[in-house]
């Protein structure tokens, strides 16, 4: 507070009405094999749509990972996905005269780097899918030439120069005697040509219409209307890849595509040396590459690594096999600590494996290891592959991760997964194999939650304990994620302490601000009961002088109930009920 020099009134505040504010509990993140979409890159999707728009429908090599997550959207609808491709994998692409040289182009950043030598346009992603495109481009002169452009003339409404879509770029008043004649606006059209997208050979996928030749071209908001540039942003399915192959012809005075200078006059397609009045063609030798090795799972899960970059709950393990499983655990969910991850076994230990899946689910649950951060299911799910008409085994570890974000929106994170109430499994024709009595009794000490089928009620998750092999709080599925939540949101909260003086003041306000927020998890049956200290007994001079702050928070989480015991007495007809119950 500044000193006064003469008499007036200063006003100052203190805040002490900062909470513990609301963390998300129900983002789900995986990596794997996909059809299409960027590559080592995250990418959020809220519905089986988004995943299907943006990541391909699934296939042969592809249909564990897809159905991994959409299995997982059927419960909840926040979910982050990276796919991955191998060394192998190519975009499709098509040069000027020819088919081009293949490249791989991972994503938009990788393309920025790129050098294109013969690629007149590429596929926005790596894959066979992309060998399905037709992308071709048109200008006024070619516009004029009716045996090159009926496609064009039947998806767009005017050619090329007779809009005002370039007036910024080309000083154009809008008065129509004044309109330039510049040449520098174009049409370019992605077609499904083999219907693989659509299912409709020919469908025009995307227009993009007067765009400009100009590198420096602008639309009125001042967005570029180059057209490299509205392709790279705009463009859902392919790249510019050499822009001055647009221009055949190098005699001539104007300015070929690619030159700046917006306004100034541009060569035509069909130029007096060229032929060429719609560059383009059909796109090929797209390659797919989608085996996923235990180094490109981990590369792809890398991205999930540090909690400030990116904010999730629930690790999808896919169809990794136990070493990725393992490294999942230990380097992203035991490390971050505010996330859990869920793993299936391998499908040979489930799929096909009579009398030996108790066995092997137990040579996966130790490859695994212990953590309270995992959590490990005991079977794979037949189900129905709409996309191909087939049915299928896939891992349930997108399910397991689906019931904890549907209890979050039914409930809360500290409420159990499992059982009759919250633990149905949806889009299931059976299980891989049945659980007997006997085979829970070995695998549930082991942390492998069984999933079973339950006359009436379908199929259900029938445990819920984390792969923590030690006996604790820490072994339930319910409390791990209670503390996760309860660690997340305080530690956010602790953030407004920092750089605060250590004395009385700030350290109740801290008890303060952790107080009710506890009781409120206790009015919704977290926990049952709590105490928070931070007063002079932690916060010791030693530890003021060492710039630190110390708050103890102790819980008494709630437990979920998995073991009832019911007991039935016959008593004989002459005996009063009062007398035996007391």
């Amino acid at each position: 507070m500044a000193f006064q020099v003469s008499p007036g009134i200063n006003i100052s505040e203190q805040n002490l009405t900062t909470v513990v504010p609301n963390v998300a509990t129900t983002i789900g993140a995986m990596a794997g094999g996909f059809q299409w979409g960027p590559v080592l890159e995250r990418t959020q999707i809220g519905t089986e749509n988004d995943l299907v728009d943006i990541f391909g429908k699934p296939n042969a090599d592809t249909f564990k990972w897809f159905w991994t997550a959409a299995n997982y959207l059927a419960y909840g609808n926040n979910l982050w996905v990276v796919r991955n491709v191998g060394a192998n994998a190519k975009n499709a692409v098509v040069g000027d005269s020819d088919a081009g040289t293949a490249v791989l182009v991972k994503n938009k950043d990788h393309y920025d780097g790129q050098t294109f030598t013969d690629q007149l346009f590429v596929a926005k992603y790596p894959g066979t899918l992309g060998n399905s495109l037709k992308v071709q481009a048109i200008d006024s002169d070619g516009w004029a030439d009716s045996t090159v452009n009926a496609t064009f003339i039947a998806n767009f409404d005017r050619a090329p120069g007779t809009s005002n879509d370039c007036a910024y770029a080309n000083g154009w008043d809008g008065v129509e005697a004044n309109r330039p004649t510049l040449n520098d606006e174009m049409h370019v059209i992605v077609i499904d040509e083999d219907g693989h997208w659509t299912g409709t050979p020919g469908y025009v996928l995307e227009k993009h219409a007067f765009v400009s030749k100009a590198s420096d071209a602008k639309r009125i908001d001042g967005s570029s209307n180059y057209v490299v540039d509205v392709m790279r942003n705009e463009s859902k399915y392919a790249y510019v890849g050499l822009v001055t192959q647009f221009t055949t012809n190098t005699t001539g005075t104007e300015k070929a595509a690619g030159n700046a200078k917006a306004g100034g006059a541009f060569l035509a397609f069909n130029s007096a040396t060229a032929s060429e009045s719609v560059p383009g063609g059909s796109l090929t030798l797209g390659v797919d590459d989608n085996t996923m090795t235990p180094a490109l799972l981990q590369a792809g899960f890398t991205l999930y690594q540090t909690p400030e970059v990116v904010d999730i709950t629930l690790l999808l393990g896919g169809a990794s096999d136990t070493a990725t499983g393992r490294w999942i655990i230990d380097n992203i969910a035991a490390t971050r600590k505010d996330c859990m991850a869920f793993v299936s076994p391998a499908s040979t230990s489930v799929v096909n494996n009579s009398g030996s899946e108790v066995a092997d689910l137990t040579t996966d649950n130790t490859a695994l290891g212990s953590s309270s951060y995992a959590v490990m299911d005991s079977a794979w799910k037949y189900q129905y592959d709409r996309y191909r008409d087939t049915f299928m085994y896939v891992p349930m570890n997108g399910d397991i991760a689906g019931l904890c974000a549907r209890t979050d929106y039914s409930h809360d994170s500290w409420w159990s997964p499992a059982g009759l109430n919250r633990g149905s499994i949806k889009n299931i024709v059976k299980l891989s194999w049945e659980a007997t009595k006997a085979d829970r009794d070995t695998m549930y000490p082991l942390s492998i939650n069984p999933i079973i089928t339950q006359t009436g009620a379908g199929v259900v998750l029938w445990g819920d304990k984390t792969m923590q092999t030690v006996p604790s709080a820490f072994d339930r599925i319910n409390v791990r994620r209670l503390f996760i939540v309860l660690e997340k949101a305080i530690s956010t909260a602790a953030k407004a302490m920092l750089f605060e003086f250590n004395d009385e003041f700030t350290r109740a306000q801290f008890v303060n601000m952790v107080a009710p927020f506890l009781r409120e998890v206790q009015g919704r049956r977290g926990i049952t009961d709590f105490k928070v200290v931070c007063d002079s007994s932690n916060n010791t001079g030693q530890i003021i002088d060492t710039n630190q702050f110390v708050g103890d928070i102790f819980i008494k989480p709630a437990r979920s109930i998995n073991y009832i015991q019911l007991n039935f007495i016959a008593a004989r007809s002459d005996v009063s009920f009062s007398e035996i119950g007391g």
